[in-house]
């Protein structure tokens, strides 16, 4: 695209940011089952304690935008480190079913009161000109955090959990540090108005009936699925595939070195970290600012069921790898990746340029109640992966998201045919 304006400082920033938090959060968040299940706990349990840490993490940003655009993003900024470093620290301490899930719905909070901040801030500071290209390098940061995480959390929890839990709070208290150095409030209009005022005004988008349609359409059929693959990926890697023979196929392509370093030695026989792999953040950081690329051109909600197909191929391929070949694994995370790449950034930039620039904070924390619908409910699956373990066809699971996605492309398109597109704001 032409005369596409640079980004500012505080964009650079805000993604570093991002970076770090997204390196703790990921970083607990994909050994997790894998934690809990070396806990006891059933994938049941796991079910539940991953629905009430995604419905607060998703809950909270209806909130916290809404706080951001009154008092301003650092200043929130702030606060969510000051709730996210104790209790990620709390985790060491306990080890009931009931204090880990108190613990992780703290976290969830906190993450909650993160996590409209830097997309409320690469939205007020982008334009027309660079807004798909801006959104698609914010996706990419997110994702450089999402794979270094598990990879670095991996090789930790090899040695004790509490190396994880302990690295994931120092990286909350680095972020602390750069946002209060380094982050400017990007210039913006701040609404004079009371917190009343700003409720009431979320409360008349949410009014719209064919804009709140469409956010339970994109929780149930896009943010549903796109949570339980990350949900279940780790713990059906680390139970049904051999990790082994990962090992050695990957070894074979890029050697030991590199093998190693995703890998853990298990007495004497070298297998591959289930969450070191178990995401789409590594083929993100290689694909995402092509994939942009290619479809900034495009219309926003023709691309989105486009990347939501691939996605859907994507878990088709991964219930294969349990039946046919363990390396099928790589393929089906690649197609998955695809699909996510296209989707996510799409429909975010998609949902965030419906609104005034003023209202960013706003618009993007009414999005997060399609992710909530879809993360809250997310938690289901991973008790129906259990339910089809026990049957002895645990790749049932990935066939019955593929489904799912499927029949989701054919409602949200019904929807924008009859219903209309929405209108997107020109600045």
């Amino acid at each position: 695209m032409k005369n596409r304006t640079s980004f500012p400082k505080v964009f650079w920033v805000a993604n570093t940011i991002e970076i770090i938090e997204r390196f703790a959060y990921y970083g607990i968040y994909m050994g997790f089952g894998i934690y809990l299940q070396q806990l006891g706990y059933s994938k049941g349990d796991l079910g539940i304690i991953q629905s009430i840490f995604l419905a607060l993490s998703y809950l909270i940003p209806l909130f916290s935008g809404t706080f951001a655009d009154k008092y301003g993003f650092k200043k929130v900024l702030i606060i969510s480190y000051l709730v996210y470093l104790p209790t990620i620290l709390l985790l060491i301490f306990t080890k009931t079913f009931s204090g880990i899930a108190i613990t992780m719905l703290s976290i969830g909070f906190a993450a909650g009161i993160f996590k409209p901040l830097i997309s409320g801030t690469v939205r007020v500071v982008t334009d027309k000109t660079n807004k798909t290209l801006g959104f698609g390098i914010f996706y990419l940061m997110v994702n450089v955090g999402a794979s270094f995480g598990p990879i670095v959390m991996g090789k930790l929890r090899a040695i004790s959990w509490d190396y994880v839990f302990i690295t994931a709070a120092a990286a909350v208290g680095f972020m602390f540090i750069i946002t209060l150095i380094f982050y400017k409030e990007p210039p913006r209009e701040i609404e004079g108005v009371t917190l009343k005022q700003k409720f009431k005004d979320m409360g008349e988008v949410l009014s719209d009936y064919k804009y709140l349609t469409f956010i339970i359409l994109l929780g149930v059929f896009f943010w549903l699925p796109f949570w339980a693959f990350f949900n279940v990926l780790a713990v059906y890697i680390n139970d049904y595939l051999n990790t082994a023979a990962l090992y050695q196929d990957v070894k074979s392509l890029l050697g030991s070195g590199i093998t190693n370093i995703i890998s853990s030695n298990d007495g004497g026989v070298w297998k591959i970290n289930a969450e070191a792999i178990s995401h789409t953040g590594y083929i993100i950081i290689v694909f995402q600012i092509l994939i942009s690329q290619i479809f900034e051109k495009r219309s926003a909600i023709p691309s989105f069921l486009f990347g939501l197909f691939i996605a859907a191929a994507g878990f088709v391929v991964l219930g294969f790898s349990v039946t046919m070949s363990s390396s099928l694994v790589f393929l089906g995370i690649f197609l998955f990746a695809i699909g996510e790449m296209i989707s996510s950034p799409r429909i975010q930039e998609y949902i965030t340029w419906l609104a005034p620039k003023e209202k960013a904070g706003l618009y993007m924390g009414t999005n997060f109640l399609a992710v909530f619908i879809g993360a809250t409910l997310s938690g289901i699956y991973t008790g129906v992966m259990g339910s089809f373990e026990k049957a002895g066809t645990p790749e049932y699971i990935m066939y019955t998201l593929a489904v799912h996605s499927l029949i989701g492309i054919i409602a949200i398109y019904i929807f924008t045919k009859t219903a209309g597109e929405f209108k997107e704001q020109d600045e």
